[in-house]
């Protein structure tokens, strides 16, 4: 939990735990011979995935991106996706000096139960209502209504009670493509993944960091064609990849990757014309 100066911001990894997914759903039509080389799957076929969501502090503002997986879930659910527990959001927090009261923003990549269940948490009184209950969510127009509505290939990966409240409380704030949330902090709408999935790029002193969200989950998915199962719109998320990918490379941007088990901040860098990630330390 050691933070790193970024210009005139900090950027912390504020950890949820982990857990797994089908390391087939992950890579898609990728061969299980290459990427089984960097991520190894267990006796179920089950790769291992960080919860890595960031805190970015501003001069003025404290941001969150992303909330993790949460904790309301059953034993069933846990054990489908290997849930470990390890670390939450709340004891991640805690350890820079920090409580969920605390954060003036949260940016939800997409709605997806690995990326918002730590939105909501069941109070005292039994009712789920928002963990930042001072935060205003952001969340893009076209995802929130999706996730309201989503076709049966993606039901089970949006659950209600992770955004559902955010409306009832009033913390919601629907927005529409690009823009900025507080100077400095950007959010760019890729979709690709989902309909409404957004990156965020933090900008300071003349620096970039970019929180690619699932867009490129993992430091394996550089290489444009490795693309999820999970994708919506795989060619549109290979379109934004090659674009930014280019971007990061001659800007020399930072990236965060939120599920890399193992990389959570690094350097983009082309050996023999692949796309390779160097690990910065936190």
């Amino acid at each position: 939990m050691i933070s790193m100066q970024f210009g005139k911001f900090e950027i912390h990894p504020i950890y949820d735990g982990y857990f797994a997914l089908d390391g087939g759903a992950m890579f898609g039509v990728v061969p299980k011979i290459f990427w089984e080389k960097t991520n190894p799957a267990d006796e179920r076929n089950r790769i291992s995935l960080a919860l890595r969501t960031v805190l970015v502090k501003t001069e003025k503002e404290l941001i969150l991106i992303d909330t993790g997986i949460g904790d309301k879930f059953n034993h069933k659910f846990k054990e489908i996706y290997r849930v470990d527990k390890s670390y939450t959001i709340d004891e991640s927090l805690k350890k820079v000096g920090l409580a969920p009261s605390d954060i003036n923003f949260v940016i939800n990549t997409h709605l997806h139960f690995d990326h918002c269940g730590g939105n909501t948490k069941i109070d005292e009184s039994g009712q789920v209502a928002p963990r930042f209950s001072n935060a205003k969510y952001f969340i893009q127009q076209d995802e929130w209504e999706y996730a309201l509505k989503p076709d049966v290939r993606s039901k089970a990966s949006y659950i209600d009670d992770n955004y559902k409240p955010l409306a009832k409380y009033g913390n919601l704030n629907l927005t529409n493509g690009d823009w900025e949330v507080v100077k400095g902090i950007e959010v760019i709408k890729t979709a690709g993944h989902t309909p409404g999935h957004q990156i965020v790029l933090i900008k300071s002193a003349g620096k970039t960091a970019v929180y690619w969200g699932d867009l490129i989950p993992t430091a394996s998915h550089l290489n444009v064609p490795y693309v999820m199962g999970y994708d919506l719109f795989p060619l549109t998320t290979m379109d934004w990849k090659e674009k930014l990918l280019k971007q990061a490379l001659d800007q020399n941007w930072l990236m965060l990757f939120e599920h890399d088990p193992k990389i959570g901040f690094s350097r983009l860098v082309q050996e023999q014309g692949r796309w390779v990630s160097q690990p910065v330390k936190e």
